[in-house]
């Protein structure tokens, strides 16, 4: 599969969304999206390395050759009080986690930090926080059963205050609760843990929720109290953040042909659920009552794994 991003955002009723532009960037499969907290910028990554293109002109962006350290696998950007700019931190198949900024002087996308974590397994799933002290927080879920918190300091260093492996399944998703413990999604065995990470003498007690017999990538929406899961069978689930593990809904897609897990992502501040699919197509659901608002064309057929959404509303919704 050719690396295709395609760009749709929220125009005036009736069409809520139309697809305002194609990026054709390389002949490599794309893994990672990720668009900027402030909406700017458009970072992409897969088998041929992460690229970076401006979301208003459509243009790539430089980045600085570095060290080539195997297919990106996921990407999330992170925001501190210590810099103005972006930081873009991505995982890769190798098990690197790599952290990119762009320069204030020069523009261009620099490598500031990269470490390989422990035994080189690809990391699953990333996500960030910004600690009390201004220091970027990274959950991070590794192909060997690992889940990890990160700190990168002000001094760019990457230090480890957090460690445990789950018993039997893989972390699919991560997502840092409002106590700043972590969501922990497992692929497969369709379970959810709560961790606690301030226990510092290393006494992880857990909760955990068995949702589904099998789920795929997840997504967590705070300020609603909900979290929606791709079920692996017939769409997305939702389900509440203080519930037993009941399901609030179901967002029905056509029946997959395979099961392989689909990202799923909510949208305009909670009010839609946005799912991928085996056929080529985009899913756009209603919250609060499961109905499809539309579909978006990505492709005639094949697999729709990798989405993004902006979550400033100033410039619509693009995925």
């Amino acid at each position: 599969m050719s690396f295709l991003a395609n760009f749709f955002n929220k125009p005036a009723q009736p069409e809520r969304y139309k697809l305002v532009a194609s990026l054709n960037a390389y002949s490599g499969s794309v893994h990672a999206l990720a668009i900027s907290n402030d909406g700017h910028i458009l970072a992409g990554g897969g088998t041929e390395g992460i690229k970076f293109w401006d979301v208003q002109s459509r243009k790539e962006l430089t980045c600085l050759p570095h060290e080539c350290r195997g297919t990106v696998s996921c990407a999330v950007w992170a925001t501190t009080r210590q810099t103005a700019a972006e930081t873009l931190c991505y995982g890769t198949g190798l098990g690197y986690i790599v952290f990119v900024r762009r320069s204030l002087i020069d523009k261009t996308f620099q490598e500031i930090c990269a470490r390989r974590l422990g035994s080189g397994f690809e990391i699953t799933c990333l996500s960030w926080h910004s600690s009390a002290d201004g220091n970027i927080r990274i959950a991070v879920g590794t192909r060997d059963k690992m889940v990890q918190v990160l700190i990168l300091n002000a001094n760019l260093q990457l230090q480890s205050i957090f460690a445990v492996q789950l018993e039997t399944t893989i972390p699919k998703s991560v997502a840092f609760t409002d106590s700043r413990d972590i969501y922990v999604f497992e692929l497969y065995d369709g379970n959810l843990n709560q961790l606690p990470i301030s226990d510092v003498r290393g006494h992880h007690s857990r909760h955990n929720k068995l949702l589904t017999r099998s789920s795929g990538h997840a997504a967590v929406h705070q300020k609603r109290g909900v979290f929606v899961v791709d079920n692996a069978i017939d769409g997305f689930t939702l389900y509440r953040l203080e519930g037993e593990g009941e399901s609030v809904r179901t967002f029905t897609t056509a029946v997959p042909s395979m099961s392989v897990p689909k990202q799923v992502v909510f949208g305009e501040e909670g009010k839609v659920v946005i799912g991928g699919s085996d056929n080529g197509l985009v899913y756009v659901f209603d919250r609060k009552t499961g109905q499809i608002i539309q579909t978006l064309r990505h492709a005639d057929v094949g697999l729709v794994q990798t989405i993004t959404v902006s979550i400033n509303t100033n410039h619509g919704e693009y995925h």
